[in-house]
């Protein structure tokens, strides 16, 4: 990863979401042991900020990224999305706001086999509403913006590496989420395809303006943010 790109710059409010942690744990049971993963975590991030998160593998990063996106539930503490307490919500609000206001991307892709290019980023629309027609059209403009437009109609199977995850780009993006939300997202690709992948979803990030929130093990990688955090032994602290 090159180290010579320009530092990442805090974004000011736009279209992002303000996000506030307070006092989050998480803790799992294996049996008769616990194991406390994060410790009374306080956070805030303004709208359209961006946060570097790093820590070793096992250190509650993926975690503390799996609650902010609602796919799990802290133990203690409250999730505020723009003021707003997300784990006081009916389930089916929160699948409402995970749908609508929060993109995902991942290590690995995490594409439908059986869909193609323009299927997989055309779904969350569809889950939201949207007539399939109307879907396609702008899944479509969606790959062609990440430089995937001659690959429309191919399934990820017939795709490398690096176009499986400017799908996954493209499929994060198409609602334009208040929250993007990045885990390893470069972490299974060569140096040189990785680095591509990276600048897109930052060019991505600033024209829609969400706020971006990066897990990454990488410190090339987290230097490139203005704000960087560590997990350590449960709880965040500033790192540079």
């Amino acid at each position: 990863m090159s180290e010579s790109v320009p530092l990442v710059q805090k974004k000011s409010a736009g279209g992002g979401a303000r996000i506030e942690i307070q006092g989050l744990s998480k803790r799992f049971q294996k049996g008769d042991n616990r194991i406390d993963v994060l410790r009374n975590v306080d956070l805030v991030m303004g709208a359209g900020e961006r946060v570097a998160i790093v820590g070793p593998s096992g250190s509650g990063k993926s975690t503390l990224l799996q609650i902010l996106g609602t796919l799990d539930r802290p133990s203690e503490g409250t999730v505020l999305l723009d003021g707003q307490n997300v784990f006081r919500l009916p389930a089916r609000e929160i699948d409402r706001i995970r749908n609508q206001r929060i993109g995902f991307v991942f290590q690995f892709h995490h594409l439908l086999p059986d869909q193609t290019a323009m299927g997989n980023v055309a779904l969350p629309l569809v889950i939201g509403g949207a007539p399939r027609s109307e879907a396609n059209d702008v899944a479509a403009a969606r790959l062609k913006r990440v430089g995937l437009g001659h690959r429309l109609t191919h399934f990820p199977g017939e795709l490398s590496g690096g176009e499986q995850q400017r799908v996954a780009l493209a499929r994060a993006m198409v609602m334009n989420p208040g929250v993007l939300l990045a885990d390893e997202p470069t972490g299974n690709l060569d140096p040189k395809t990785a680095d591509g992948v990276f600048q897109l979803l930052l060019e991505l990030n600033e024209e829609q303006g969400s706020t971006l929130v990066v897990v990454t093990h990488s410190h090339a990688l987290a230097k490139r943010f203005e704000r960087r955090l560590e997990v350590v032994d449960g709880g965040l602290e500033d790192w540079s």
